[in-house]
């Protein structure tokens, strides 16, 4: 079978242009733009972490400049986007609903449960198909012992969560984040097709949709986004549509297969505007660390989950990107008492920037300080002091 041959520097333009990141602004400015992005992405994660602004919102806002959160409620109110937990929790477009079917019926056979359970998730569902959407805080307390620890849910939470993992609810939040449990008639449009996929369906689905996003992608990183559903059929049916020539096997320098991306970026000229981009740690482009190790030569690692006195660069360092190349990480805390930005640590990677790209990095990381409510940028510490240096200056 013949395969596309590409350098690191081709595989990384096709990376970042299918990510959104090629420029400011690739999928235009405004609401429109963020349905675009969810749309091309198919897939943004959320996540709860609030030492910067949540990672849903930094993603988007990373590439629709003029993004309001305000935007994805809508387009959630619209029906046009619903959340749900795939490989993990996040948005995605609501003509997709039917390929999270076989993951909720995969959940729905994970947990084999006793009748008193059954006859809670039966109570709560009734109450939530009576009285509407209802949150948490909407049931009594019906913990019996006392709660070991910040995922001991009591009772009532477990069958919410239970009924939501199965597709039996679904989910909205409020403003302030919290989870509202409703049945999926009230969410889903009545036009949405919501017949469960083959399994060969959700396969290719599976398969086209992370080479949407991805551009360049190994055959691992496709079997994960899958890996709920039980016996999938991803690695086979990538045979098959290498075979039909529905996506092109690919080999890059230096790097062992297999590797695939669609026929698209065949014969696609990218251009990269050279833009800064400060990217959540969940961004699309970060999930997956050895891509950044491979493609980027950027060795990363989220260091929230490593114990303080292992950690190298900070509690919730960001990666920096300018055009195709990592050039910083940055621990960051919105201290939203003080309105400050507070960069604790502002880490240079080992290669050269030259003066207009340490003024895209300034502008960058002003934009950055607005978009978390911040008046003020405070830098603490760095490794570089000239870059440093000009930072600041540009910053007064």
């Amino acid at each position: 079978m013949n395969q596309i041959i590409l350098t690191k520097e081709q595989a990384r333009k096709i990376i970042l242009h299918a990510a959104g990141l090629a420029k400011r602004a690739q999928f235009g400015k405004g609401r429109e733009a963020v349905y675009k992005l969810i749309d091309h992405l198919g897939f943004v994660q959320l996540d709860t972490n609030y030492v910067v602004e949540r990672a849903h919102h930094h993603a988007i806002y990373a590439r629709v400049p003029d993004y309001k959160q305000d935007w994805l409620e809508e387009l959630q109110h619209d029906g046009r986007v619903f959340e749900y937990f795939t490989c993990d929790a996040g948005y995605m477009p609501m003509h997709d609903f039917r390929f999270s079917l076989p993951i909720k019926a995969s959940f729905a056979k994970r947990y084999p449960l006793e009748q008193p359970e059954i006859n809670l998730m039966n109570q709560v569902l009734d109450r939530v198909g009576r009285d509407g959407p209802l949150g948490v805080k909407d049931f009594d307390n019906d913990r019996q012992v006392a709660s070991s620890g910040w995922w001991d849910w009591r009772p009532s939470k477990v069958a919410l969560e239970r009924l939501y993992m199965s597709g039996q609810l679904m989910v909205t939040r409020k403003k302030d984040f919290h989870k509202r449990y409703d049945l999926p008639r009230n969410i889903v449009p009545a036009d949405i097709d919501t017949d469960i996929p083959t399994p060969e369906e959700f396969a290719r689905h599976v398969i086209k949709r992370c080479l949407q996003s991805m551009g360049v992608a190994y055959a691992k990183e496709m079997a994960w986004r899958a890996h709920y559903v039980k016996d999938n059929l991803v690695k086979k049916e990538l045979e098959k549509m290498a075979a039909e020539k529905e996506i092109l096997p690919v080999a890059v320098e230096g790097l062992k297969g297999p590797l695939y991306m669609l026929p698209a970026y065949k014969n696609k000229k990218i251009t990269l505007a050279g833009d800064a981009f400060i990217l959540s740690p969940f961004d699309a482009l970060n999930v997956f660390r050895h891509r950044l190790k491979d493609f980027f030569e950027f060795d990363y690692q989220i260091e929230c989950f490593v114990p303080a006195p292992k950690r190298k660069y900070g509690y919730f360092s960001l990666p920096v990107l300018i055009g195709d190349t990592f050039v910083a990480r940055m621990d960051s805390k919105a201290d939203r008492k003080q309105n400050q930005l507070i960069v604790h640590n502002l880490h240079f990677e080992p290669v050269k920037l030259t003066r207009d790209m340490l003024g895209k990095l300034t502008d960058a990381l002003k934009a950055f300080a607005k978009f978390n409510q911040c008046h003020e940028i405070v830098i603490k510490k760095s490794n570089n002091k000239p870059y440093l240096k000009a930072l600041k200056d540009g910053l007064i």
